[in-house]
């Protein structure tokens, strides 16, 4: 069969090229469609004709391609701006600027910082970005796939049409970019990528993305960031750096958006706008000093609470837009609340539209599944080795406190990166260099992000889940350390609750469980928690977790809090704990706020709210959270009675802080207690007051010591300490 002939030399555009973009196989369409050398290609799908309007002159005729239907070729002046019109064959229609007569966007200068893993602002490369070029309103769209043969934007706007709207490549960097004229926000958009050897991939979302759709759909959506917004939270922003010191009292209030109260009969969460409002009222009256957000990158599963993101740069649409995000972000600086978000650079979700394969390969993941796959959660480990994946995690982290004033991120689940066989048995995973479990790429990944995050915005926090015995997690990078502010101390968690879950009459046998924190309690700068984690899968409330009779169950509950916000360390409570919320949290229904109107139910709440205030006026509580001089055991050893005491120190003229927590329900109306000083004590607070639904039992405002040597001091007193409660005396 004879070769077929080149096209008339009235048609710049070569039959192998023509057929290309038709097929939508041409790895640089750039160079074919556009102005060029005085002629002009334009790929227009379903147009039968076509028009260059260019000047004040008639609309010209182009040409059909003779081996691309909707091909158009003809001569152009290069350097004025034109338009083309064009009529498909049922008549309709359809004016446009031409997406390939504008060079390119991106600079060398991030092309280059791309391709080396180094670029701080990525998310203002990549993504799509709302712009004006040569006075045409439109996005540009940048996205890294460095092996895919071809990357196209689609959507509504070309009829999800691969083949319409492909992208030019940018050299060794592995990003593709395109200018699309008339594309605004609140566009729906994906990218169609044909991998190597011409499989066209599931339509993929956008990594950089700043908004997504309602789920279960799942493409990106055109929005402003944060980026350019005029706050109004300076006096905050001056001030953040003292409110998250060690040396600070923070008391956090950890929300599940979804769920905290709901909307029109529980059919909807509330939105941004609302939540500004009824949240940050409700948790600035609480006495809580940050609220602490579970995550809000988007995500495509209601059931993972978050905990499996695909959109990292994109605040979940189930409650507005990224400029309502930032609104309530303000909303709470104004009323003097730090916000920190839950960020999970630890892994992600296999759908098909998002990191997953992303151009065909293992691009953010590992190839070994030993390396990239945990099999609890059935998702993918980054490949943190990587540098454009590191950078990408890392710009992350920096955009949330860049855009949006996030006062801190607490990183999810660092334990299962820092070690090659997290939750793996022997054969299931790969040694790191060094034969080890491990994982250096994932810690310098964590050491880098702290040092950036601190580095550039100072004043923030950055606290990790970590659950394992690494040391130095809140030591500085410089002294060999990861680098957070603060650990949450995952092991007082899991020895108090387990000792409170016990009955009264065997606590004397489990005496260590509550004291052994004091042990390591300056190793770290702690945070203790009592998470989301604590009320789900079958765990049950704290309020169910409690021993005894009803009575009894608040009772151990209220002393509980009464130890918790008293022991070193800042806290943090789950949503509903509160006022002991009866049943385990559901993420898809409201917190029972009904229950608020039960007097132990409100009593609780009561305690919670006068225990930060109490946190948040008395500096022994809370300024050497992290230092030894801040904490001296008085009574230790009573297991016997199941009575603590200990006093809180501050700083040089903070008046001490002394308190007695007994956690049987018998009343002890004469235990003698040494005390740091002599003089007078007074009662400050007392979990059996009846304000709480107590028994009212107590001290009478407080105590004078005598001059009797007990608990290692020259003096002391007795009171009283009524039935499973903590009472708190400050020096007079």
């Amino acid at each position: 069969m004879a070769k077929k002939a080149k096209v008339s030399s009235r048609f710049r555009v070569s039959t192998e090229d023509a057929r290309a973009i038709c097929e939508g196989r041409h790895a640089d369409p750039f160079a074919i469609l556009g102005p060029h050398g005085g002629q002009l290609a334009a790929w227009i799908p379903g147009a039968t004709q076509a028009f260059l309007k260019q000047g004040r002159g008639k609309p010209a005729p182009l040409a059909a391609h003779p081996d691309c239907p909707g091909l158009f070729e003809g001569p152009v002046d290069a350097e004025k701006p034109y338009r083309i019109l064009a009529q498909s064959a049922d008549g309709t229609s359809w004016e446009f600027d031409d997406p390939y007569r504008f060079g390119p966007v991106l600079g060398d200068l991030d092309e280059y910082l791309l391709a080396e893993g180094r670029h701080l602002r990525l998310w203002e490369a990549l993504g799509a970005h709302l712009k004006t070029i040569d006075g045409v309103d439109g996005t540009h769209f940048a996205v890294w796939a460095p092996n895919a043969e071809r990357v196209s934007v689609v959507g509504d706007f070309n009829v999800w049409n691969g083949t319409a709207h492909p992208m030019r490549r940018r050299g060794a960097s592995g990003v593709w970019e395109i200018f699309i004229p008339g594309i605004g926000e609140g566009t729906i958009y994906k990218y169609e990528i044909r991998a190597r050897g011409g499989t066209i991939l599931p339509l993929k979302a956008d990594p950089v993305g700043f908004g997504a759709e309602h789920p279960p759909a799942t493409a990106s959506v055109v929005r402003r960031p944060g980026l350019g917004r005029a706050w109004r939270d300076e006096a905050w922003m001056k001030a953040r750096a003292e409110r998250n010191s060690v040396d600070a009292p923070i008391s956090i209030y950890e929300v599940h958006l979804g769920s905290w109260r709901r909307a029109e009969g529980g059919s909807r969460p509330l939105s941004y706008a609302e939540l500004a409002t009824e949240l940050v009222d409700y948790v600035k009256w609480m006495g809580f000093t940050h609220i602490e957000l579970m995550p809000i990158s988007e995500y495509p599963f209601d059931g993972s609470w978050g905990y499996q993101p695909i959109g990292l740069y994109a605040p979940t649409i189930r409650h507005g837009t990224p400029q309502e995000f930032a609104a309530f972000v303000e909303a709470a600086h104004e009323a003097g609340l730090g916000v920190l978000v839950d960020w999970v650079p630890g892994h992600f979700p296999t759908d098909a539209h998002g990191l997953a394969r992303f151009d065909g390969t293992a691009l953010y993941e590992h190839e070994d599944p030993r390396e990239g796959f945990h099999n609890d959660w059935n998702t993918l480990i980054y490949n943190y080795g990587r540098v454009e994946v590191a950078n990408f995690l890392e710009a992350n982290a920096l955009y949330w406190l860049d855009e949006y004033h996030v006062d801190g991120l607490r990183v999810d689940a660092v334990a299962s990166m820092l070690y090659r066989d997290y939750s793996r048995k022997d054969g299931e995973w790969i040694p790191n260099k060094d034969g080890g479990r491990e994982n250096y790429e994932a810690i310098d990944f964590l050491r880098t992000t702290n040092t950036l995050a601190y580095g550039q915005h100072p004043g923030i926090m950055t606290v990790a889940e970590e659950s394992t015995a690494f040391p130095g997690v809140s030591r500085p990078v410089d002294a060999g350390g990861l680098g957070f502010g603060f650990k949450w101390n995952m092991g007082w968690m899991n020895d108090s609750l387990q000792y409170m879950a016990r009955e009264p009459i065997f606590r004397k046998y489990h005496h260590g469980e509550l004291t052994f924190s004091l042990v390591y309690a300056w190793s770290e700068n702690f945070i203790l928690p009592i998470s989301h984690d604590e009320v789900v899968h079958g765990k049950g409330s704290m309020i169910a977790r409690m021993p005894g009779n009803g009575w009894e169950q608040f009772a151990n509950l209220r002393a509980f809090y009464g130890y918790m916000w008293t022991h070193p360390g800042k806290k943090l409570l789950f949503m509903g704990q509160e006022f002991a919320q009866g049943r385990e949290w559901n993420h898809a229904a409201s917190l029972d706020w009904h229950q608020c109107d039960i007097p132990e139910h409100r009593g609780v709440q009561l305690l919670v709210r006068d225990l930060n205030a109490l946190y948040r006026a008395n500096p022994a509580l809370y300024v050497h959270d992290t230092r030894p001089q801040g904490f001296e055991w008085l009574e230790a050893n009573d297991a016997e009675h199941s009575v603590l005491v200990y006093a809180r120190k501050g700083n040089p003229g903070d008046p001490m802080i002394v308190v007695a927590v007994n956690l049987t329900p018998v009343e002890r109306s004469v235990y003698r207690i040494g005390f740091p000083a002599a003089g007078r004590w007074d009662e400050i607070l007392n979990t059996d007051a009846a304000l709480y639904g107590g028994g009212n039992r107590g001290n009478h405002g407080g105590i004078e010591t005598e001059s009797v040597p007990w608990h290692g001091q020259a003096q002391s007193a007795y009171v009283t300490l009524p039935p499973l409660a903590a009472v708190v005396f400050r020096q007079g």
